[in-house]
């Protein structure tokens, strides 16, 4: 299964290149790095990594453009190139290349999205977060349980694979969110379509250098989105039931 890995990197010349070999080395996947102008020289590291490997592609964007229209930028890139299977992570360190095989097997047992959970069973399998931060992560995964009822333990993760039938299943113009909501937005409408969602267990390990990209205004647009997606299902539901036409994410 011919399979991609979306990196976007913003400020993390120091972790690039370890995430960027060990992808590599994990199995023979194409790497896409979505290069933001970060102000650290991680343009410059990219293009290092990226320039005369075979298995490796850049796309450098002019500025600090979010990480969904990233994501976005990325799969659009996958499909147009007839990849099949898509899998995002983080390039701090923070998600273990080696788990790769795993996400790409679930893929191929047919699963359309496949989640790698923090959560999975009761556990709690998070390295280096105080109890703030822990307490935030249960929270919105809880807070977007409760609102949307997908059956699932962490919609918030960034280590997930897609199918190519999931990415053609929606309108990817319809993606609003632009921080971390975006994961729970993208794992909303593929399970809105009817199509397999699943779970496997990772160990998500805090950065250990730079800053984290959490801001209030990510907060902010998290807590929205929930709503807006809840909203957003009952008026087309009325909209389809009075025939009129709808703009929804997900193609009928």
């Amino acid at each position: 299964m011919k399979t991609l890995v979306i990196l976007p990197v913003y400020n993390e010349c120091n972790t690039l290149p370890i995430t960027f070999k060990t992808v590599l080395e994990a199995a023979p996947f194409h790497v896409l790095v979505i290069e933001d102008n970060s102000t650290d020289g991680t343009r410059e590291v990219a293009r290092g990594l990226t320039a005369g490997e075979d298995r490796a592609d850049l796309i450098e964007r002019p500025g600090k453009l979010g990480l969904g229209t990233a994501y976005i930028e990325g799969f659009r890139w996958g499909l147009e190139r007839g990849y099949d299977c898509f899998i995002e992570m983080d390039s701090d360190l923070s998600h273990d290349p080696r788990d790769l095989p795993r996400f790409l097997e679930a893929i191929e047992s047919g699963s359309h999205l496949t989640i790698g959970s923090r959560y999975i069973g009761g556990t709690i399998s998070v390295v280096g977060w105080d109890f703030k931060r822990l307490l935030l992560s249960k929270f919105g995964n809880f807070y977007a349980h409760t609102i949307l009822g997908l059956p699932l333990t962490d919609m918030t993760s960034g280590f997930r694979a897609y199918s190519r039938k999931a990415l053609e299943s929606l309108r990817l113009e319809g993606i609003r969110s632009e921080g971390y909501a975006f994961q729970i937005e993208m794992a909303y409408y593929v399970w809105a379509s009817g199509l397999k969602v699943t779970e496997i267990p990772i160990i998500f390990t805090e950065r250990a250098t730079g800053a984290s990209k959490m801001s209030k205004k990510i907060i902010r647009e998290a807590i929205r989105l929930p709503w807006r997606l809840r909203f957003s299902a009952i008026i087309n539901t009325i909209k389809n039931h009075l025939g009129i036409k709808n703009s929804e994410v997900v193609k009928r």
